[in-house]
C-alpha cells in the first residue's frame, strides 16, 4: 500500500513537472507567434509555435487543471471542505503568476532577441546572447565572482555573528533590552539610507568619519570606496551591520524554544560548554540556520541598491555584481537581450544553489 502511494506521488510530481514545461513552451510559442521579427525554424522553436496556438493552449490548460485536480483529489478524497484551503490561496497564486511566473518566462523569451527597452524583439539572436555573456565578454564572469565573494562573506558573517550575539543576549542582563534595540534598529532603516550614511562615513575626503579618526591618530587617509582592495569589504561591512539584528532575532527566538530540561540533562552528564553547544544547541538550531542559509544566499545574489549607491560597481569592476550587471546592460547600455540572458543565468544559478542546499543538508536538519 505504501509503495503504491509512493508511486502515485512520484507520477503526480512528474506530471506536474511536465505541466510546467508545457506551460513554458506554450508561453514562448505564443510570444514567438506574435513577434514581428523573423524567427528561424528549428525543432524547439517549431514545438513552441505548435504548443503556442490557441487550441493547443486550451488543451494544455485543461491538462494542467486535470493534473492539479487529480493531485488534490489523491491527497484529500473524502470531504468537500478539504478543498476550501485551496480556494483561499487562489489570490496568492494569481499574484505569483502575474508578478513571478510571467516575468520569469518573459525574461527567457527576451533573452532570445537582440532588443532594446523600446523595441525588445528587434532581431532574433537565439542562444547568441548566452554565448556573449559566457564566452565573448569577460565582465559577466567578473560580476559572478564578485557576487560569489559577497554571498560567501554574508552567509558566513551573518550566521556566525547572529549565533554569537544571540547566545550573548540569551543570558539575563540589564543591558539586554538596550542591546536588542541597538542591534535591530539598523534593519528598520532603508538600505538606500544606510548606503548614503556609510558613503559619508567611508568617504575618501577629509570629512569622512573613518579618515577623521585615522588623521587624529596620525595616519594617512584611505580612499575606502575607490580602492579595489577595500571597496567590497566596505559594502560587506555595511550590509552586515544593517542585517545582523534581524537574523539575531530569529536565532534568539529559536534558542528560547529549546527546553531547559535538555540542558539540565547535559549538565548532569558533565557535558562541557562547547560539547553542549555542538551536540545540543547547534543541532536544535539547524532548521533556523538552514532557513537563514537559503534566505541570505538568495538575497545576497540579488544585492543591488547598496552597491549602486556606494560604488556604482567601481572602482573599475571591483564591486560589479550580477544584479547591477543586468541593470547596466538593460538601462544604461540599452542591450535588453544581453541583460535578459544574464537574468536567466542568475535565475538558473539560484535554483541550482537552492536545490543543492535542500538535497545536501536535508538529512542534517533536525526538527524537534
Amino acid at each position: 500500500m505504501a509503495d503504491s502511494k509512493k508511486t502515485l506521488r512520484t507520477c503526480s510530481n512528474v506530471l506536474l513537472a511536465v505541466s510546467l514545461v508545457l506551460i513554458g513552451f506554450g508561453f514562448l510559442g505564443i510570444k514567438i507567434n506574435q513577434t514581428a521579427a523573423p524567427v528561424p525554424s528549428g525543432f524547439l522553436i517549431d514545438l513552441c509555435k505548435k504548443v503556442g496556438t490557441p487550441v493547443t493552449a486550451v488543451g494544455v490548460v485543461v491538462f494542467v487543471g486535470a493534473v492539479v485536480a487529480g493531485n488534490i483529489t489523491m491527497q484529500r478524497r473524502t470531504k468537500l471542505y478539504n478543498y476550501f484551503p485551496y480556494l483561499l490561496i487562489i489570490p496568492a497564486v494569481a499574484f505569483l503568476v502575474v508578478f513571478v511566473v510571467y516575468p520569469m518566462f518573459n525574461v527567457i523569451y527576451l533573452s532570445l532577441f537582440n532588443g532594446t527597452v523600446m523595441n525588445p524583439t528587434k532581431s532574433w539572436m537565439g542562444i547568441n546572447n548566452f554565448k556573449m555573456i559566457f564566452v565573448v565578454k569577460r565582465d559577466f564572469t567578473t560580476a559572478l565572482k564578485n557576487t560569489a565573494v559577497y554571498t560567501a562573506a554574508m552567509v558566513i558573517g551573518l550566521i556566525a555573528l547572529s549565533l554569537v550575539f544571540a547566545l550573548w543576549l540569551q543570558k539575563d542582563r540589564k543591558i539586554n533590552n538596550v542591546a536588542q534595540t541597538v542591534f535591530f534598529t539598523p534593519h528598520l532603516v532603508a538600505a538606500i539610507s544606510c548606503a548614503f550614511i556609510f558613503q559619508w562615513i567611508m568617504s575618501g575626503q577629509s570629512y569622512g568619519l573613518f579618515n577623521s579618526v585615522l588623521r587624529t591618530f596620525g595616519f594617512q587617509k584611505i580612499d575606502w570606496l575607490n580602492n579595489p582592495d577595500t571597496a567590497m569589504g566596505c559594502i560587506i561591512f555595511m550590509n552586515l551591520w544593517k542585517n545582523i539584528g534581524y537574523h539575531t532575532l530569529i536565532i534568539m527566538s529559536a534558542l528560547k524554544s529549546i527546553p531547559n530540561e535538555i540542558y539540565e540533562a547535559a549538565e548532569l552528564d558533565n557535558a562541557g560548554t562547547l560539547r553542549t553547544f555542538f551536540k545540543i544547541t547547534l543541532p536544535l538550531l539547524s532548521p533556523q540556520i538552514f532557513f537563514l542559509l537559503i534566505t541570505i544566499t538568495t538575497g545576497s545574489f540579488k544585492v543591488f541598491d547598496s552597491i549602486n549607491v556606494m560604488t556604482a560597481g567601481g572602482p573599475g569592476d571591483a564591486t560589479e555584481v550580477l544584479a547591477r550587471y543586468i541593470y547596466k546592460y538593460a538601462f544604461t547600455l540599452n542591450k535588453l537581450g544581453v541583460a535578459s540572458a544574464a537574468g536567466v543565468a542568475l535565475m538558473v544559478i539560484l535554483i541550482l544553489i537552492t536545490l543543492i542546499d535542500f538535497k545536501g543538508l536535508e538529512k542534517k536538519v533536525h526538527y524537534q
